[in-house]
């Protein structure tokens, strides 16, 4: 891991679970609240609990185990497990768990998505053998 990729992992580290909540909620006046949540890096783990705009029940995910890893000149993105309190929402991560997925190339994250690669990669041959 580089030096620039450990200062951002500390940057999210310190990061206050309040502040992501607050900003969440701004961009998603209108749409969403987000009421909780949580990321491990270390981990590889993620909370979220928002209820959609309208709604009265909340929508809670949770997310165990994620990855990118590249290929040659290609990135691949993979969840290892995702629940949810919602069973349409565990069907949909049905569909996609466990199977790496092409991360596409756009122009304006392009400069930067080894360095995302690098603070995501696999860290565990585990990790990587389950990303086949």
């Amino acid at each position: 891991m580089s030096y620039k990729t450990s200062l951002i992992k500390i940057a999210i580290k310190l990061t206050p679970n309040m502040m992501i909540v607050w900003v969440a909620n701004i961009v998603l006046k209108g749409i969403a609240e987000l009421t909780d949540f949580n990321f491990d890096i270390d981990a590889r783990k993620v909370y979220v609990q928002t209820t959609l705009y309208g709604e009265t029940e909340a929508i809670e995910v949770w997310v165990d185990g994620f990855a990118i890893i590249s290929e040659e000149e290609s990135y691949k993105f993979i969840i290892h497990q995702a629940q949810s309190n919602k069973p349409w929402l565990n069907n949909i991560f049905a569909r996609f768990v466990g199977k790496a997925w092409k991360i596409p190339v756009i122009p304006q994250l392009a400069p930067h998505i080894e360095l995302i690669a690098d603070l995501f990669k696999a860290e565990t041959p585990e990790q990587h053998d389950r990303m086949d």
